[in-house]
């Protein structure tokens, strides 16, 4: 541990330079204006791969944006830890809120982050924590301390869906053939109580129009007399929660997994305050389904919420206006079981089952994924168990998350491999927010945990 320690510390300003370089460029996933940037992405990790120590690197073309892959081979006999991450970022908007340019890094400190903290979209989500990886690996040969065999696999569309990743691992076993993935695009409960994620929600996103009349209509001649699509909507998304916050969809909860007493009890012995919570973000109460608590409606009950909703005038002034159409994003999260196909296509024959017939509803979906859940009896969950007691000096709590890697499950169908969720950012950082970040300390701690699951995990497999 002080050998990694005394690397870290003697290439600390290299490591938080070279990651500042890489959060510079503009990679967004969701907005094809910046297709040449994740190209551009795509070469600068494949430098990185390359000099930290790869002895094969390759930028690999698919449908969509490029896949890098590299590896270093020892022993064929040892086991192969296969690193999962994405280069690609969230659109930075809403720009105006964010303290300083999204695509322009600077170091601050906070309260949180003492140490201070890199804020920059990407920092936390995924570049800072992709990058952790790749120094991980650099200290362990430069050291020659890679106990077994390593590959890495980043993309640049995890934040619309991976679809080129599924078409590149349905083609691609055998190269990524691995007996373990390690993936940090999670975070831990805090910097001093580390926790492993053991669970993720699925994902279902979809789209839906609804249309009026042929045109936009003057709302003084038409108002009242025509329906209004962005009433009718409003109207249509409401009734999508009864008065105990419980989804409407018939048949949305038939497969959800109810978690018994003793389960949930477990998950309460997690530190958490609903008051330090609630100062956080500025909220006078918290919100939800009745019958559960905070960190159990965020984690192991799925969810449904509108991500976008526009439609008419919202220009300067006024006008005055009856819109043809009207539009909303709904995500919708799911737990262990939902199927998401499934789960969108109830959602898709519901949501046109409830429109008037004064209007005509459109329901697209855009992407999805399976929830998932990995056991806490395995070699790679203990592994890295071992390594954060080491390194954080207590050990990690198991957690579930509210968020979603739709990857995860596809890896263990195609890949038949466990997932080891080592995340280390914070709650607080952002992530798909203005003003995300990534705390020094937390960037610093991962190259420094990291090689300890590598250990731990190759004694283990003994």
């Amino acid at each position: 541990m002080d050998n990694i320690k005394n690397y870290v510390h003697q290439n600390k300003e290299r490591f938080i330079n070279e990651l500042i370089e890489l959060l510079k460029i503009p990679s967004v996933s969701a907005d094809s204006t910046y297709a040449k940037d994740l190209v551009t992405t795509a070469k600068a990790v494949k430098n990185s791969l390359d000099k930290a120590g790869c002895n094969h690197v390759e930028i690999c073309d698919t449908p969509g944006y490029p896949i890098v892959f590299g590896e270093h081979i020892i022993d064929k006999n040892l086991p192969t830890v296969l690193v999962y991450g994405h280069y690609d970022v969230q659109p930075p908007d809403p720009i105006e809120l964010w303290t300083s340019p999204p695509f322009e890094p600077v170091i601050k400190v906070t309260e949180i982050h003492p140490e201070g903290a890199i804020f920059a979209r990407g920092s936390c989500d995924d570049k800072g924590q992709m990058y952790m990886h790749v120094k991980a690996f650099e200290y362990m040969i430069q050291s020659n301390t890679l106990p077994c065999n390593v590959k890495f696999m980043i993309e640049g569309e995890e934040e619309v869906g991976s679809k080129s990743l599924s078409w590149f691992v349905e083609r691609n076993q055998e190269k990524l053939s691995c007996d373990v993935i390690l993936i940090s695009d999670t975070g831990m409960i805090s910097n001093q109580q580390p926790s492993i994620t053991t669970g993720l929600r699925g994902l279902s996103y979809v789209e839906v129009e609804v249309t009026g009349p042929n045109r936009d209509l003057h709302s003084g001649l038409y108002g009242g007399a025509v329906a209004n699509p962005i009433n009718v909507l409003t109207k249509m998304i409401a009734s999508l929660h009864d008065e105990n916050n419980h989804i409407t969809i018939p048949g949305f909860y038939d497969k959800v997994e109810e978690l018994t007493a003793a389960e949930r009890a477990e998950m309460a012995k997690a530190p958490f305050s609903l008051d330090n919570y609630k100062k956080a973000l500025d909220i006078e109460d918290v919100y939800g389904e009745k019958g559960y608590v905070t960190n159990e409606r965020n984690s192991i009950r799925p969810t449904l919420d509108v991500n976008g909703i526009w439609g008419g005038y919202t220009g300067e002034g006024a006008k005055t206006v009856i819109a043809s159409k009207a539009y909303a994003k709904i995500s919708m999260r799911l737990v262990p079981n939902q199927d998401w196909y499934e789960v969108t296509e109830l959602f898709s024959k519901h949501f046109v089952s409830i429109a008037p017939k004064s209007v005509k509803v459109k329901v697209t979906p855009h992407h999805g994924g399976q929830g998932y859940v990995t056991p806490i009896h395995s070699i790679g969950y203990k592994a890295a168990n071992k390594a954060y007691t080491e390194s954080f000096g207590v050990p990690a709590i198991p957690v579930r998350s509210g968020g979603s890697i739709p990857i995860v499950a596809l890896f263990e169908k195609e890949l038949k491999s466990k997932t080891i969720l080592m995340g280390f950012g914070l709650d607080s950082d952002a992530i798909h927010s203005p003003n995300e970040h990534f705390g020094i300390f937390n960037y610093l701690k991962g190259i420094e945990t990291i090689p300890l699951f590598y250990k731990y995990f190759v004694e283990l497999s003994k």
